[in-house]
């Protein structure tokens, strides 16, 4: 059983930063892949960026690589995205997960993962 609680979203001007962290309960999150997903108005639920339980690589979407960084602290059972440079574009409710653990498979598809946090809204103003 793993719960997630996301926070760190809000308004921000193009060209700002923010850092949302995703915080998690449950034994197994260790051993879970975690992610990030956006969904934009009218839009479907869209891959950010992913980590994969098994490894230190990291897995980002081409629309937001060089800008942003997953990364966990693994003492707070916490893992986060640092967005640098943002653009109105990637406006969205963000969306952290995890997989079920010991999950080797697709890390990029909505399919891939069991457990969603309950979302926080970026907006970025022009």
């Amino acid at each position: 059983q793993v719960q997630l609680v996301e926070s760190g979203g809000g308004l921000v001007p193009a060209g700002g930063s923010l850092r949302l962290s995703c915080a998690a309960s449950g034994r197994t999150f260790s051993s879970a892949t975690k992610g990030w997903f956006r969904q934009a108005p009218g839009k479907e639920r869209e891959f950010v960026a992913a980590m994969p339980w098994s490894s230190s690589n990291t897995y980002y979407a081409d629309s937001v690589k060089g800008r942003f960084t997953i990364s966990r602290d693994n003492a707070k059972n916490t893992v986060y995205l640092q967005m640098n440079n943002l653009k109105p574009e990637d406006t969205a409710v963000y969306y952290c997960a995890a997989s079920q653990s010991g999950y080797s498979g697709s890390y990029s598809t909505t399919r891939s993962y069991s457990y969603w946090g309950q979302g926080t809204q970026v907006t970025v103003s022009s």
